[in-house]
């Protein structure tokens, strides 16, 4: 873990052409084509298919799965999809060892909230309606992907629905309204997020809705009764706070919650696992996190831990 990577990662980020606040008809395809600049790797396989009528895409790894599923979110809201989060996706897979179905929510503005928490509830409940055991399945999701696993979790909660094992959440954008002291102490240092972009896709998505809405910021909403939660950050992010206060948050609802800060990396770091040690390593945890809490034995079912 160097200095040297860290460095070269903001570099490249610094540098590159794409603006998360930047207007939405030339952002779009340039995320996209960044994502598939980086190929996936030759071994993952992915199928396109539904759930409830939502589109997905299921990724797996030929002789690594051990059993369990991660029903996963990508960031966004108004820019990304289920193709460009392929890449992380498969690389949480194969550390937690589980196929990853990650989920095509509709993007705002064309579709704000609450479409993107429609469709993910959409597609959970239709997992449960196929059989899928609710103890071995597992969440996951980056930025406002995130935030949206935690929302996901606490409407389940509230519906009475079976939980999933546990939610690993990776830089969650928590919280709308753009409170957290970081989004000013962490400008500085962040070379991805901005509090333009913060305020331009929170706009995008709202539709009008109140940023304080626990619909769409869980750091407002009771937690109580969710799964284990893994939530990780880096300190060079302006999303920063807002990891801290949603793990804050879920330990005071009496959630077994643990909080991850890798120091001097960017939003979303584990995104950077080819070339930073800390996104590997961070992805690492991931998947053992995952892979404990899906396992036969915290699911209560037979067979041993893996």
């Amino acid at each position: 873990m160097t200095q040297q990577q860290r460095d070269a990662v903001a570099g490249m980020l610094r540098a590159s052409p794409f603006d998360p606040a930047g207007d939405l008809r030339e952002q779009r395809p340039l995320f996209e084509k960044m994502i598939a600049a980086a190929p996936v790797p030759a071994d993952v396989v992915t199928t396109g298919g539904q759930l409830g009528g939502v589109p997905v895409i299921r990724v797996d790894i030929p002789g690594t799965t051990t059993g369990g599923l991660i029903l996963y979110f990508h960031g966004g809201f108004a820019i990304g999809s289920a193709a460009a989060s392929v890449g992380l996706a498969c690389d949480l897979a194969r550390q937690a060892r589980m196929p990853v179905v990650t989920v095509d929510y509709r993007l705002a503005p064309e579709h704000p909230y609450p479409a993107a928490p429609d469709d993910a509830m959409t597609a959970y409940r239709a997992l449960l309606d196929t059989g899928q055991d609710a103890a071995r399945l597992a969440l996951a999701g980056e930025s406002a992907g995130a935030g949206l696993a935690a929302v996901t979790l606490a409407t389940i909660a509230r519906a009475g629905l079976p939980q999933p094992s546990s939610a690993v959440l990776m830089s969650p954008w928590a919280d709308l309204a753009g409170t957290g002291d970081s989004i000013k102490t962490k400008a500085d240092v962040d070379p991805v997020i901005t509090a333009e972009a913060v305020h331009v896709r929170a706009r995008d998505y709202l539709g009008g809705a109140d940023a304080c809405d626990p619909a769409v910021s869980p750091l407002y909403g009771s937690l109580a009764g969710l799964p284990p939660l893994l939530i990780q950050a880096g300190s060079h992010e302006i999303l920063l706070d807002d990891a801290i206060r949603l793990a804050a948050r879920a330990a005071g609802d009496d959630v077994a919650v643990t909080l991850d800060v890798v120091p001097g990396v960017p939003h979303v770091f584990q995104a950077y696992a080819a070339i930073l040690d800390e996104g590997e390593a961070a992805l690492t945890r991931a998947g053992a996190f995952l892979r404990e809490h899906a396992s036969p034995a915290a699911a209560g079912t037979a067979g041993r831990r893996e």
